[in-house]
């Protein structure tokens, strides 16, 4: 909620406060991030997660390639599309957004 209404900051202290995080949580920070222009700080989210062992799935997939999308920042979207697991990339969802 508090993204939906630009309130960055007060959803960054959230999501450090939460000791378990699921790829839920960190989708719910990527998305946010897409709402409020800062799509580039999905892809150190998608770091993160790659550090603490947490497995995006469909949906966060799909929230990075949206970054990828609104960040114009190419060699992000080639990175991202090459680490996307052949049976997600199989996915008509996923399909859909790396064509849009």
């Amino acid at each position: 909620m508090l993204m939906k209404f630009g309130d960055v900051e007060s959803s960054e202290r959230i999501f450090r406060s939460i000791k378990a995080k699921g790829a839920d949580i960190y989708g719910a920070l990527m998305n946010g991030y897409n709402l409020n222009g800062e799509s580039w700080k999905c892809f150190k989210v998608f770091e993160e997660m790659k550090e603490k062992d947490v497995i995006p799935d469909e949906i966060e997939w799909n929230i990075l390639i949206g970054a990828c999308s609104k960040s114009g920042m190419l060699h992000h979207c080639q990175y991202i599309m090459n680490k996307i697991p052949l049976n997600i990339q199989n996915n008509i969802r996923i399909q859909n957004a790396l064509i849009d």
